[in-house]
């Protein structure tokens, strides 16, 4: 499936920046590196993007009126598609998937140590997790440092993320995957996934996840059917 760009549906309000408002520089820092770190590498995994979930008007209709304010990047899908092959490693090196997880509404999030953005939104997915993790719905964020896990557990530590899985793709091929099939652009990318494991929504850049407006969007996509 090659997926055309997701824009922003007409009439959206703009997207808020309260949160990173104190690090303005950082973030443009952060979209530079992620922009150099990133696309420097097109390896292909094979995991498959496919478009075979049904789409349903409905359910992106809700996306679309609850993207607001913190979240107002977030685009419901055109075509979504079949998440559950993307492959990572859990933290004890175990290859694992997003279909093992099926059951579940996932946020999926991509992010790296050395993308500033990435590393200002981690702490509010903790606590999005710690407030709202359950057997309905888990934040899934999957790193994309290269090389060993000393990087992203020592950030863990640092910053006391004590509510998130560690998951990591070091090849950077699920990134890449997701790349070149119109997905993602650069760091950090979400992608709201339902319960059977389609991918549904997507946002590129960061957001205050643990505030009223991602609750709102998240509420709304669960209780639509995501």
């Amino acid at each position: 499936m090659q997926s055309s760009p997701q824009q922003p549906s007409p009439g959206k309000e703009p997207r808020k920046r309260s949160l990173f408002s104190f690090g303005t520089l950082a973030l443009f820092a952060g979209v530079a590196a992620g922009a150099f770190g990133v696309y420097v590498i097109e390896s292909r995994s094979g995991n498959e993007v496919a478009g075979n979930c049904p789409v349903d008007d409905q359910l992106k209709a809700r996306i679309d009126a609850a993207a607001r304010g913190e979240v107002a990047a977030m685009v419901a899908m055109d075509t979504p598609f079949d998440a559950t092959a993307l492959a990572f490693k859990d933290a004890d090196g175990v290859q694992t998937s997003i279909g093992a997880m099926a059951g579940q509404t996932l946020l999926v999030n991509l992010w790296a140590t050395w993308c500033v953005p990435c590393r200002v939104e981690m702490p509010e997915l903790d606590r999005l997790q710690a407030e709202a993790g359950s057997d309905a719905f888990a934040v899934v964020p999957i790193n994309l440092d290269l090389g060993e896990s000393d990087k992203p557990q020592a950030f863990y530590d640092e910053i006391g993320l004590t509510h998130l899985p560690m998951y990591r793709d070091e090849t950077l091929k699920l990134f890449n995957d997701l790349k070149g099939n119109g997905v993602a652009f650069g760091m950090p990318v979400t992608m709201l996934v339902d319960s059977t494991g389609c991918a549904r929504g997507v946002m590129n850049g960061p957001a205050e996840w643990a505030g009223a407006d991602a609750r709102a969007l998240i509420d709304a996509f669960m209780s639509a059917g995501g």
